[in-house]
C-alpha cells in the first residue's frame, strides 16, 4: 500500500498544460506534500491553506492526469477485456464501446484472448490479471459462461463485469441480453410472412447464446403450431464456413425450406452466397434472417433482416459500471442490467413464394 507521504513523487511532473505540482507548491508557498494532500482530498490540510492552494491551482490551470491520481491511490487505470470470440465484427463493436468509456473516464484498455479449449483458462486469466495489473475485467461470452472465472477474481478482489445471454452465478455485475426473446421475434416475423417450412442454423450448442437463440426460435414455431422438421435444424459454429456447409445441406434437400434463420449475421451472409450460387433469389425464393445486427447486415445484398444487439452501448455501459466498482470498492455490487433486443426488418425477408423451386434449380 502506498503511503500518503509518497504520493507527491507519483504526480510531480504530470500535470496538463506544462504546469507541474512543483509550480503550484512554489506559487502557494507550501510543500509539494501539502499540494498532494489537497489533490487527494486529505483532511490533514486546514481550510485556509486548502483555499489558498485551490486558488493557485485554478489560476495556473494545473490538472493532474487521471492516471497520476490513480497511481497515487495504488491503481493502474488499466481495464482488461477477456474474450474468445473469433467474430471480428462483434469484437470491433464491443471494443469501440469499451474504449469510448475508458477515454471519457481516464482509463486504458488491455485486451486478452482466452482460449476456451485450454484446460487452464481460469489460471490463464488469473495470470493475465497479475501480469498486467489491471484494475478490473470485462469478460465477454462465451468465456463469461464459466462460473469459476468470477469466483477466482472475487478471491483476488478484482472487480469484474460479465456480458452474456443468461445470468451466470458469482458475477457481482452483468449485462444480460435477452437473446431468447430476440430469436422468438425473428420466428414470429417469418411466420407472419406466411412461412411454414422454416429452418434454423444454430450456433455451437455448448454456448448459452446458441441454446437461447434456438429455444426462442422454437418457441415461436411451437406457439404457431408449426413443426420444425429434423432435417431443417443444422448446427453451425458461428463461422462463415459452417454457414456455407449448412446452407448447402438445407438448400439442396428435397424438403427445401422457404426461410432460414441463421443464428448470427456471418452465417446468414453465407446463406445468401449459397442461395445465389444455386440460382435462388432472396427474398423471392428464400427468406434469410440473421442475428447480431452487425455491420455486415447492411453491407450484403440484399440487406439482412436481423436481431440487433446494441453491442457498442452494452460495452460502454459495462465499462462505466466496472469503473464505478473500481473507484468505490466499499459498495457491495449485485447489479444485473437486462438488455432488450429489437428486430431490424430489411430486404432479405419477404412473403412465402407461391411455387417454391425444386432443390438447387432456381426458379
Amino acid at each position: 500500500m502506498i503511503k500518503e507521504e509518497d504520493n507527491s513523487s507519483l504526480i510531480r511532473d504530470i500535470g496538463k498544460g506544462g504546469v507541474t505540482i512543483n509550480d503550484v507548491a512554489a506559487a502557494a508557498n507550501v510543500s509539494i506534500r501539502t499540494v498532494s494532500r489537497v489533490l487527494n482530498r486529505s483532511p490533514k490540510v486546514n481550510a485556509e491553506t486548502r483555499r489558498q492552494i485551490e486558488e493557485v491551482i485554478e489560476r495556473l490551470g494545473f490538472s493532474p492526469s487521471q492516471r497520476a491520481r490513480a497511481l497515487a491511490v495504488g491503481r493502474s487505470s488499466l481495464i482488461g477485456m477477456v474474450h474468445d470470440d473469433p467474430n471480428a465484427l462483434v469484437l470491433d463493436a464491443v471494443q469501440r464501446g469499451v474504449v469510448a468509456e475508458c477515454v471519457r473516464r481516464g482509463y486504458e484498455l488491455v485486451v486478452h484472448p482466452a482460449g476456451l479449449v485450454s484446460d487452464d483458462v481460469v489460471a490463464d486469466i488469473v495470470t493475465f490479471v497479475n501480469r498486467s495489473r489491471v484494475d478490473g475485467l470485462i469478460v465477454l461470452s462465451p468465456v463469461s459462461e464459466l462460473p469459476a472465472i468470477p469466483k477466482a477474481l472475487s478471491t483476488m478482489k478484482v472487480p469484474v463485469v460479465g456480458l452474456a445471454s443468461v445470468r451466470i452465478p458469482s458475477y457481482p455485475a452483468m449485462l444480460v441480453s435477452d437473446e431468447r426473446r430476440g430469436a422468438e421475434a425473428i420466428g414470429n416475423h417469418l411466420i407472419e410472412l406466411g412461412h411454414r417450412r422454416i429452418a434454423i442454423i444454430t450456433g455451437p450448442r455448448t454456448f448459452h447464446s446458441a441454446t437461447e437463440r434456438e429455444q426462442g426460435f422454437r418457441s415461436a414455431l411451437h406457439t404457431a403450431r408449426i413443426k420444425l422438421a429434423a432435417e431443417h435444424v443444422v448446427e453451425g459454429d458461428y463461422g462463415f464456413d459452417s454457414g456455407t456447409s449448412a446452407a448447402h445441406h438445407l438448400l439442396t434437400h428435397d424438403n427445401r425450406p422457404t426461410a432460414i434463420f441463421a443464428s448470427n449475421d456471418v452465417m446468414a451472409a453465407a446463406v445468401l452466397k449459397v442461395a445465389t450460387q444455386l440460382g435462388l433469389s432472396v427474398p423471392q425464393d428464400l427468406s434469410v434472417a440473421g442475428f447480431d445486427g452487425s455491420v455486415i447486415a447492411k453491407m450484403v445484398t440484399p440487406a439482412l433482416t436481423t436481431v440487433h444487439r446494441p453491442l457498442l452501448n452494452m460495452a460502454s455501459n459495462a465499462t462505466a459500471l466496472l469503473i464505478d466498482m473500481i473507484e468505490d470498492q466499499s459498495l457491495v455490487w449485485t447489479t444485473d442490467i437486462s438488455v432488450d433486443l429489437k428486430i431490424e426488418i430489411r430486404e432479405s425477408t419477404g412473403p412465402v413464394p407461391s411455387t417454391p423451386p425444386r432443390p438447387g434449380r432456381g426458379r
